[in-house]
């Protein structure tokens, strides 16, 4: 790896004194509910960040607007984004009853959805509802994206989907795409799809080595087209012509500031909670690993966000193994907790992947 600018070691070393006060200040700004464990597709790679048996119930909506009321009770809610996830939060034959709610508590909400049943009228009522953000996830064209699914028409809802949300001006919206080995080389072509239908915003994800993933080279990008997937973002994001952005996870050593409209930085447990199907208390919904901090049943949410998650917010427990002597990890401070296993080891380096 090339080494960094000037310009961008000012640029983390500002944004690592940021990181350390938000550690201390942890003002919660993101909650995300795990509304439900159910879906309609079978993704290939579904293995790799969900280990929690689909035959789960769904929580009662009263449970988590429970925790809403006390949050309400301590912070100021215009201020924290809900986002509601899965599964598939449309799966829920309540869901517009639970964002209704969400909104009535003063609460803005989103939404996850894999776009399936994402219908005209279903995005009407979404709206109605006081929904202020979604997100749809498309994989590639038709091949690629039902490929990538299981699911023989997932391609012709969610891009349907896509063609209605980018022109609705009333909300947030977004795409993310799970870049691998199939869709790899169309990145291009689907770029050009994608601004044909009015997207303004576009999210790159790669796939996390977890679960079945790990062991399936189709989902996994060799070191050379991780980096060229680097330089594909950087390329569109100079164009102008669509908002471009790698996800949020990883350092990304000389990409930082190029490829993503903020510096890295996990923000689990920082500013963003989680809550889970069981209940459980956690950070973002990526984690799969234990590292919850309490439970919605027996705990009181406030207390735990206040006085818990010190492994989110004191991340020196990571300088360790490969990390241990790594002269990035100052900024780095051993990558995104959904990266670590059980036992705290870390299971993907993405400066490594650059190399």
């Amino acid at each position: 790896m090339s080494g960094l600018s000037i310009r961008q070691r000012l640029a983390l070393e500002l944004n690592r004194q940021l990181v350390r006060e938000t550690q201390e200040k942890h003002p919660l700004t993101q909650l995300f509910w795990e509304s439900t464990l159910r879906c309609n597709m079978n993704c290939r790679h579904c293995g790799s960040d969900c280990k929690v048996s689909s035959l789960h119930p769904d929580m009662p909506f009263e449970d988590f607007r429970n925790v809403l009321v006390r949050i309400k009770e301590k912070y100021d809610s215009h201020q924290i984004m809900v986002i509601v996830s899965g599964g598939e939060p449309l799966m829920r034959e309540d869901i517009l009853k639970c964002g209704r709610s969400i909104y009535d508590l003063e609460f803005p909400w989103g939404m996850v959805s894999n776009g399936r049943l994402m219908s005209p009228k279903k995005i009407d009522q979404l709206l109605a509802a006081g929904a202020h953000s979604l997100t749809i996830s498309l994989d590639g064209f038709e091949e690629e994206h039902n490929w990538m699914r299981g699911t023989r028409d997932g391609f012709s809802y969610a891009s349907k989907a896509v063609e209605i949300l980018a022109k609705e001006p009333s909300i947030r919206f977004d795409v993310v795409t799970c870049v691998n080995n199939r869709n790899y080389d169309s990145l291009e072509q689907f770029k050009e799809y994608l601004i044909s239908l009015g997207l303004k915003s576009w999210r790159l994800f790669t796939v996390f080595p977890v679960g079945r993933a790990a062991d399936d080279p189709d989902l996994q990008l060799d070191s050379v087209r991780f980096r060229g997937l680097m330089e594909f973002i950087r390329k569109t994001r100079k164009e102008g012509r669509i908002s471009a952005s790698y996800g949020c996870e990883g350092f990304l050593g000389e990409y930082e500031g190029e490829v993503r409209d903020h510096l890295y930085t996990c923000q689990a447990g920082l500013t963003i909670a989680s809550v889970l199907i069981d209940g459980s208390i956690s950070a973002c919904g990526s984690i799969r690993s234990d590292f919850h901090q309490g439970n919605i049943y027996k705990d009181d949410f406030i207390d735990v966000w206040e006085n818990r998650f010190g492994p989110y917010r004191d991340r020196s427990w990571m300088k360790k193994d490969q990390c241990a002597e790594c002269r990035w990890f100052r900024y780095c401070q051993g990558n995104g907790m959904h990266l670590r296993d059980d036992n705290g080891d870390l299971i993907l380096c993405h400066l490594e992947r650059l190399k």
